[in-house]
């Protein structure tokens, strides 16, 4: 009997056991031997649950345990999940978390302490959620340098957009929508403000390229100032409005990297992800263009991603994933101003104004305004040009 733990019982904490016990005989075949959560971790008082009688408040009964030698961090947030998840890499214990935010501000130095102490430290539910993106990248895509990285890694925005898109509603309502289904946190800060997908798009490009990528340094751009009016006009233009992360590896091994709301054409397969479903494009030198595609989110989808990872660690008790990157001192971060995209812009003013000013492909008259479809230029280029236009710019996307 292989014992294992669980800190916090949130969503996805409660999901975890969940999956342990509704799958206990596949799991056991999984690891050779049945699997047994001993411990949940929790301040509060889950007494009237079932297996109220495996829940402990005081981190240390884990800690200490010699029984346990995997446990998952579900908490989130950064200060107590880290301070718990390195003392149990310092115990010898392996970690196995869905936690998003502590892997892209700490991921290095947890890492590195895992390779230290011989145990594995796994995150695979921190950015596709249900999707699997992080083994694939690490092992059967291992042998590609990988030239770009792009998805839509936010399911709740997306779900705002496919209202927006689908049936006329606005931002603002399509949010509150949103929270009322659940997608949506009371503060959906996180999300509509695109922190989430950053914090993932710096985990993609951690392991893509092998160094930090801090969120902090990376360009991120939400959905809050996207209306009804962008996405008619994208829609005349052939495109969708989805919140996209990428990554772009450049030739000397550097990279672009950001979050922003881009026009995607309808050709595209990122343009048919709809509602909170996600997907992610990852372009190999040699596989060219692989897409990963699913619920990015949800209580047993993500649960199923961690408990897979614990079964990883269970396995590989001997001989641990080979995962890290650098501390960011290669400074792989590329300034967002030189990198180059074709453009849409929306603007209020005279048509040969716009035209004298950008390099236009195609003008739209939507309702009054303008919806041009703009040659590429880097972000630098077209906020000078945008600067110098007389007349309302009233939104600049990149195409993609």
């Amino acid at each position: 009997m292989i014992k294992v733990a669980i800190l916090g019982h949130g969503t996805v904490g409660s999901g975890v056991y969940e999956v342990f016990e509704m799958n206990a005989e596949k799991i056991a075949l999984a690891a050779g031997e049945p699997v047994e959560v001993k411990y949940v971790l929790d301040l509060r008082d889950f007494s009237h649950l079932p297996y109220g009688n495996k829940f402990v408040n005081d981190f240390s009964v884990i800690e200490n345990d010699p029984e346990i030698p995997v446990v998952c961090e579900v908490m989130g947030g950064v200060r107590a999940a880290y301070d718990f998840t390195r003392r149990c890499l310092l115990a010898g214990k392996s970690v196995c978390t869905s936690n998003k935010e502590l892997v892209a501000s700490k991921g290095e130095e947890l890492l590195k302490i895992a390779e230290e102490h011989n145990v594995n430290y796994l995150f695979e539910a921190s950015v596709g959620g249900g999707i699997p993106i992080i083994r694939p990248m690490i092992q059967c895509l291992a042998a590609n340098e990988f030239n770009q990285i792009c998805g839509i890694l936010n399911g709740t925005t997306n779900y705002i957009l496919t209202q927006m898109i689908k049936n006329g509603v606005s931002f603002e309502d399509a949010l509150r929508q949103a929270q009322v289904n659940g997608y949506a946190e009371a503060d959906p800060t996180a999300d509509i403000e695109g922190h989430d997908a950053c914090r993932k798009i710096c985990i993609l490009s951690n392991l893509a390229f092998g160094d930090k990528f801090d969120p902090d340094a990376v360009s991120c751009e939400g959905i809050t100032r996207i209306t009804l009016k962008d996405v008619e006009c994208a829609d005349r233009l052939g495109c969708v409005i989805k919140l996209i992360g990428r990554a772009v590896r450049c030739g000397d091994g550097t990279a672009y990297a950001f979050v922003a709301p881009h026009l995607v054409r309808k050709e595209s397969p990122l343009a048919a992800v709809e509602d909170v479903f996600n997907a992610i494009m990852v372009e190999g030198n040699a596989t060219g263009d692989v897409m990963f595609y699913g619920k990015g989110a949800g209580k047993l989808a993500t649960a199923s991603s961690v408990c897979a990872d614990m079964l990883d660690c269970i396995e590989h008790r001997e001989h641990r994933r080979r995962i890290s990157w650098g501390d960011g001192s290669k400074k792989l971060l590329r300034p967002l101003e030189g990198f180059v995209s074709p453009w849409y812009v929306r603007f209020q003013g005279s048509r040969a104004a716009l035209e004298a000013a950008l390099p236009c492909e195609s003008v739209r008259e939507v309702g009054g305004e303008l919806a041009a479809s703009v040659s590429a230029l880097s972000t630098g280029e077209l906020k000078a040009r945008l600067g110098k236009l007389e007349g309302s710019v009233l939104s600049a996307m990149r195409v993609l």
